[in-house]
């Protein structure tokens, strides 16, 4: 998509399942939606993240 920017949020921080509550460290190099949730198997979101705070709005 042209003229939108990725967002980097670093290294550091959580991902969290939006089903489940379940969190976990985020892992560099490896994006949280990429990542399962051990506890029920949902995609993860990472803390603080746009997806994550519509999640909250959401519930």
């Amino acid at each position: 998509m042209a003229g939108r920017k990725k967002l980097r949020m670093g290294s550091g921080g959580y991902c969290i399942c939006p089903k489940c509550g379940e969190r976990v460290p985020h892992q560099a190099g490896t994006p949280c939606i990429e990542t399962r949730c051990p506890s029920c198997g949902g995609k993860m979101l990472r803390e603080g993240s746009d997806h994550h705070k519509a999640a909250q709005k959401r519930k």
